[in-house]
């Protein structure tokens, strides 16, 4: 009889495939970046945003409606400020507006 070959946990399987580490690390920093800004936002929107995909271009934040996307605007510069003073630059922050459930 066959044995199943031993269970890996994340950490391991990324260990050993090149794209799923990138996919691990793009995740870390945008996580990070998100964290860094945290005290800048409200604290009411802070819930309904997520870190999104990072490149080499941007940074993407996931909104949970229109609302907080067009007060995140209003931001944008403090935030890319703040980012920056943290070594955690970015050339651009997109806000990406999940469709919102009626």
């Amino acid at each position: 009889m066959k044995r199943a070959p031993p269970s890996l946990t994340l950490l391991q399987a990324s260990q050993n495939n090149s794209s799923l580490a990138s996919l691990m690390n793009q995740h870390r920093e945008s996580t990070r970046r998100l964290q860094a800004i945290s005290a800048l936002l409200p604290p009411n929107l802070r819930d309904g945003i997520q870190a999104g995909p990072i490149d080499e271009n941007a940074w993407c934040l996931l909104l949970n409606n229109n609302s907080t996307a067009a007060k995140l605007r209003q931001l944008l510069p403090a935030l890319l400020a703040h980012l920056r003073v943290n070594d955690l630059a970015v050339k651009a922050i997109r806000l990406k507006v999940s469709r919102e459930r009626g």
